[in-house]
């Protein structure tokens, strides 16, 4: 006996479809894969009689079967059984009764579009089976082949993955989702980034120079984010993530003792975002990035950094700064203690990051 030949197709119309190409005549009478030879088993004359059968015959000897087949099977969206229901079964010619004749019976269920993975059960009590997996998107008519499982045990098959072309995201989910995630690399989960950013941020109670620093920030670490991501530049972490702690100590320290922002801040804040974009790059890298999408996905992760940084600008401006009238008592009062927090926070990590405590 042969196994059988499952074929799933999930279209983005929101129908899968399973195609089962088995011997008819082998479910009617149990005979699996377990018989070498069909006369082994002890029903092997039933099995004859189905076999010299027409199609139209063997068709209506199959009817009651059906609803044991429906049973029996079972395909998983996400965990979820699906509910299939019998569509179409084609019956092979008879032809030469020494062969078995390989009939495809089609089941029909719904799939809901996010689904990210299937699973399928076809008892062993029905035979070994190979099984494989098409994902179709119909609007821009790609499809994509999984490779083959065999089955050879009464058990599920192993996730068969639909990230291909049925649970794609669209480009706007793409760009949704990293703008998303670069924010949120910043408020909340970036709390270096934040101190380095509240570094910058200290040394002027103006917008436009604070401004300006920020997005020299983000057009350094830019570049550098997408030399890692793409793997064209690679530093150890072991190196860079100390430097990030030590640059945020610098530009702390630095605003203790310069009192406005000078010509030689913006290059100082740019080679600070070259360090830190590659920081970003691991980030990123872990998090995964789509191969079609790749250019959008990127920019919009530094959009989402952008706005995080420039978040944190805003809320510190019209939270404190805007409120001193004097230069003076904002330098005593808010500059060099919040200075000081932040250089001691930046030297600690330095320390703990180079792993010599």
């Amino acid at each position: 006996m042969k196994p059988a030949l499952i074929e799933i197709s999930a279209y983005t119309t929101e129908v899968v479809e399973v195609e089962i190409r088995a011997s008819v005549e082998a479910l009617l009478t149990g005979i699996n894969g377990r018989y070498r030879n069909t006369q082994e088993a002890p029903n092997a004359d039933e099995y004859d009689q189905y076999r010299q059968m027409e199609p139209a015959q063997l068709r209506e000897a199959f009817r009651p079967f059906e609803q044991t087949l429906v049973s029996g099977v079972e395909l998983r969206a996400d965990g979820t059984p699906i509910v299939l229901k019998i569509k179409q079964i084609d019956i092979a010619e008879k032809g030469y009764t020494k062969v078995p004749r390989n009939s495809v019976i089609t089941l029909e269920g719904a799939i809901p579009r996010n689904t990210l993975s299937v699973t399928w059960y076809y008892p062993m009590a029905f035979g070994d089976h190979a099984t494989r997996v098409r994902q179709v998107n119909v609007e821009s008519e790609e499809y994509h082949w999984s490779s083959h499982q065999w089955v050879k045990e009464d058990v599920p098959t192993q996730p068969f993955l639909l990230n291909e072309v049925f649970s794609k995201p669209s480009i706007t989910e793409v760009i949704q989702t990293y703008t998303v995630s670069g924010f949120q690399h910043i408020v909340p989960l970036g709390l270096d980034h934040i101190l380095f950013v509240l570094g910058i941020f200290l040394l002027s109670r103006r917008l436009k120079p604070i401004l300006l620093q920020v997005t020299m920030f983000t057009l350094a670490h830019s570049i550098t984010l997408a030399l890692g991501v793409l793997g064209l530049i690679e530093i150890s972490p072991r190196i860079v993530e100390p430097l990030i702690a030590l640059s945020i100590a610098y530009v702390a320290v630095e605003n203790i003792f310069v009192h406005k922002v000078s010509a030689l801040r913006l290059p100082l804040v740019f080679g600070f975002g070259l360090l830190h974009g590659l920081g970003f790059a691991t980030v990123l890298t872990e998090f995964g990035m789509p191969t079609d999408d790749f250019i959008a996905a990127l920019v919009a992760f530094n959009v989402g950094v952008e706005l995080g940084q420039v978040a944190i600008v805003l809320a510190a401006y019209f939270g404190v700064a805007y409120w001193f009238k004097s230069q003076e008592l904002y330098q005593r009062v808010v500059v060099i203690p919040a200075s000081l927090v932040i250089a001691a926070m930046g030297l600690f990590w330095f320390v703990e990051r180079l792993e010599i405590i």
